[in-house]
């Protein structure tokens, strides 16, 4: 969750949505995002809306506090039941993010998980993830969270190389995500996702090849895989600015990316988005795909955006003001945009594009159209799809998904 946030127009004191926000809205899924803004320490490349103990002090008092965190979350779950009035949707997906989302103890998580199921339902098969860092996590942990429900987890490896990790500020050792591969199948846990990071300054085609051998050694059946994107503010941009470590560049990426796809496909992973990959249906992230296919989910948390029949809104950004507002009996957030109808099209074309099923023709205006026959013709469109109205990446077109989406969206 980046920690900038966008402009919009106020939202009520008390939340509530405009009318066409709910029409039809039994139609479509809904997922909860729980959003723990608390980190032990701020990793070098990280912008997202979290805090360490040291930036808190002296901010928010007992407000911004973790150990009360669970709570204040909690009444903002109550507020989307106030707000959704008698919405009759049992919640498809819940995902815990952040932050470091197990540094709240795991009975924490649990109460979270608890409120979204006493006010609004789960779904029978619903998909309740929370990520993980390596190292705040054990057996015991591990299995109070599974006996919570619990059924997916997302560890945070990045790296196999300690060089690698080290240049990202990661303090995990080297081993301890895979050995939490085995932890979270012994207490249950049947999906587990590990997250990779591509292109570290320093890394080399070898650290990459032993970071993806090493995950898929782990035997999860998730495996995402981003580029390292190095964002402005942040401490790496810093170094990198001072020449202390070198840039890598887009052409080291896409060769990153190649590796990523020709490994994970021989090992049995199947590519569903531009930077996942799955072993199996069952194996996707069901919650990510209600973002890219622009279903509804609301965030809870501090900076958590929400999305509801076309409405978008986030929460202010900082642990204190977040739970000084919902003591106060007033919605947090901060701001809110009314998507248009043309917003929403633009929107499917750079979401579902990035998908392995790709986006409808029919989304496509005559300009999109002209640019996606030349992206046929330039190997960056399956021509099968193509034929069955759908513009579908091939690989080389994934390497170039920005700059396709660019010339689709007119």
């Amino acid at each position: 969750m980046p920690s900038a946030l966008p402009d919009g127009e106020p939202v009520p004191d008390d939340g509530s949505l405009p009318a066409h926000a709910l029409a039809g809205a039994a139609e479509r899924p809904l997922g909860f995002y729980l959003h723990v803004p608390y980190c032990a320490t701020r990793c070098g490349y990280c912008d997202f809306n979290t805090y360490t103990a040291t930036e808190l002090r002296g901010t928010g008092g007992v407000l911004a506090s973790r150990d009360n965190y669970a709570e204040t979350l909690v009444e903002e779950v109550r507020l989307a039941r106030k707000v959704l009035g008698d919405d009759p949707r049992p919640v498809r997906t819940v995902f815990v993010g952040g932050g470091t989302p197990t540094l709240l103890a795991a009975d924490d998580l649990v109460r979270m998980l608890g409120a979204v199921r006493d006010e609004f339902g789960l779904a029978a098969d619903a998909e309740v993830t929370t990520e993980a860092n390596p190292e705040s996590v054990d057996p015991a942990y591990l299995a109070t969270l599974r006996e919570g429900g619990f059924n997916r987890i997302s560890f945070g490896m990045q790296s196999a190389r300690r060089h690698v990790l080290q240049v990202l500020d990661r303090t995990h050792t080297p081993g301890r995500p895979e050995a939490c591969v085995a932890e979270a199948r012994a207490a249950g846990f049947e999906h587990v996702n590990l997250d990779l990071i591509y292109g570290t300054p320093g890394e080399s085609d070898d650290d990459w090849r032993a970071s993806l051998d090493a995950a898929i050694g782990a035997g999860p059946d998730h495996v995402s895989a981003y580029a390292l994107i190095v964002e402005e503010g942040t401490q790496l941009a810093r170094r990198i600015r001072r020449g202390e470590v070198p840039m890598t560049d887009d052409d080291v990426h896409a060769d990153r990316y190649l590796i990523a796809d020709e490994v994970l496909a021989a090992a049995g992973y199947h590519w569903y988005e531009v930077s996942n990959w799955a072993t199996t249906e069952a194996g996707r992230c069901l919650h990510n795909e209600l973002y890219w296919r622009g279903a509804d989910w609301w965030g809870a948390g501090p900076g958590a955006h929400s999305h509801v029949g076309g409405v978008r809104w986030w929460n202010v950004k900082h642990p204190g003001a977040y739970a000084a507002a919902l003591a106060a009996g007033k919605s947090p957030g901060a701001g809110r945009e009314l998507l248009s109808d043309e917003d929403r099209r633009v929107e499917r074309i750079l979401l579902e594009l990035r998908l392995r099923d790709g986006c409808p023709l029919s989304l496509l205006r005559e300009e999109g159209l002209a640019a996606s026959r030349r992206a046929l013709a330039d190997g960056l469109l399956e021509p099968g799809p193509y034929e069955e109205g759908r513009a579908v990446l091939t690989l080389r077109g994934r390497l170039l998904a920005d700059a396709v989406v660019r010339d689709l969206v007119d």
